[in-house]
């Protein structure tokens, strides 16, 4: 694997291009290097967008937060078995403006879903108010070229946190 791939997001709204932290998150990384080379977000979209007004607050989660969630969402047919759980405190990231993370139910869920933080979305860390387990989310990488086209992608935000009018992920590949 190369030491910290890059890859591109092309999506209807423009590109994202994002340093993935394998040295940090290996397993997390190699789980989204599998979906990707297997072509399995081509085609997916982003069906989320949370944001302070409209979000839905889980049972157990304790802080509002604003994301952008993307790939396949759960019982999607092209999910590959779900990962065990790389922390914030095993990896030494932090959910940070731009952070890419997976999505989880509970410890070991994380599979082919995926989310951007905007702002600094720290309550997602280990130890973070998101979930009462205090495990936090598995940060894995960045954008690190096209934070407007994130910006323009929250912008699409709609009154429910799940879309009605979801945005196209045409592909994402290594650069």
């Amino acid at each position: 694997m190369i030491h910290n791939p890059k890859v591109k997001i092309h999506t209807d709204i423009g590109d994202l291009i994002v340093t993935l932290y394998a040295d940090k998150a290996p397993v997390t990384v190699s789980n989204f290097l599998n979906y990707v080379q297997q072509k399995r977000f081509n085609d997916s979209t982003i069906f989320r967008i949370v944001t302070e007004s409209n979000a839905e607050q889980p049972e157990d989660a304790n802080t509002k937060i604003q994301v952008i969630q993307a790939g396949l969402p759960p019982e999607h047919p092209l999910l590959l078995p779900s990962i065990i759980h790389e922390s914030t405190k095993d990896s030494g990231l932090s959910h940070i403006h731009g952070t890419i993370s997976m999505a989880r139910f509970e410890p070991g869920s994380a599979d082919g879903s995926f989310f951007f933080c905007i702002g600094d979305q720290l309550e997602l860390d280990y130890g973070g108010k998101r979930y009462s387990d205090g495990l936090g989310f598995a940060a894995f990488g960045r954008i690190t070229d096209g934070m407007d086209a994130l910006t323009s992608i929250f912008e699409q935000a709609e009154p429910q946190e799940y879309l009605k009018n979801e945005i196209t992920i045409k592909s994402i590949a290594l650069i």
